[in-house]
């Protein structure tokens, strides 16, 4: 082989602009990956950018590249959920299936609902738009009020206080895994997603109307 060759065969190709579209986004979604986790366990202000980056192994410089900073990492972890979420409630059949799509979705991504339960306990305002959340949960109650006067929910119960506390239900599994343990569940489980999923259903059926 003459030294031409070798040379011709040493040289590195660049990447094109689809390698590099694709590096970009997978990198990108390690940061997110990572984010909802470090955002999970430590809130907003307890987060660092080094430990979410080296989770995500890449470099931290990216996430000012990508998302503009902290602040815009955690509000992009915000819109993926939100981006998701008509998945779950896009045809949420009855109240109870509505509940048990919830709470499959916090047992399965845990992470996603720790942020959220961080959030309120810290009260962190990362995530901005405090107006498109309240238009949004104001949606929820809406379907709610409509759904009890179809008799998915008695008569007597106040739809607002209902939401809350099917809320809760739908996130013991993950704020309360030591309880869920102590009375013989075992939240880890392939099974359990499906069998709480299940539960939640049916315990949300006893609150209809029984006119």
């Amino acid at each position: 082989m003459d030294g031409k060759s070798a040379r011709v065969i040493g040289v590195r190709r660049s990447p094109g602009p689809d390698e590099r579209q694709r590096d970009a986004e997978r990198s990108r979604q390690q940061l997110l990956d990572a984010a909802v986790i470090e955002f999970g366990a430590h809130g907003f202000s307890g987060a660092r950018v080094g430990a979410i980056a080296d989770r995500a192994g890449v470099n931290k410089q990216l996430i000012s590249y990508y998302f503009g900073g902290k602040e815009g990492l955690y509000k992009a972890v915000a819109d993926r959920w939100r981006a998701t979420e008509p998945a779950v409630t896009d045809d949420p059949g009855t109240l109870g299936e509505l509940v048990g799509a919830y709470a499959r979705v916090a047992v399965e991504q845990p992470d996603l609902l720790k942020l959220l339960v961080r959030e309120g306990i810290d009260r962190d305002t990362a995530t901005g738009d405090e107006e498109a959340q309240y238009q949004r949960f104001q949606g929820m109650l809406a379907d709610f009020r409509r759904r009890q006067s179809e008799g998915e929910l008695a008569d007597d119960l106040d739809p607002a206080y209902a939401a809350l506390a099917l809320f809760g239900i739908a996130a013991a599994p993950v704020v309360f895994p030591q309880i869920a343990r102590a009375i013989g569940l075992d939240p880890d489980s392939p099974d359990f997603p499906s069998q709480y999923a299940e539960q939640a259903d049916r315990l949300v059926s006893h609150l209809r109307s029984r006119r």
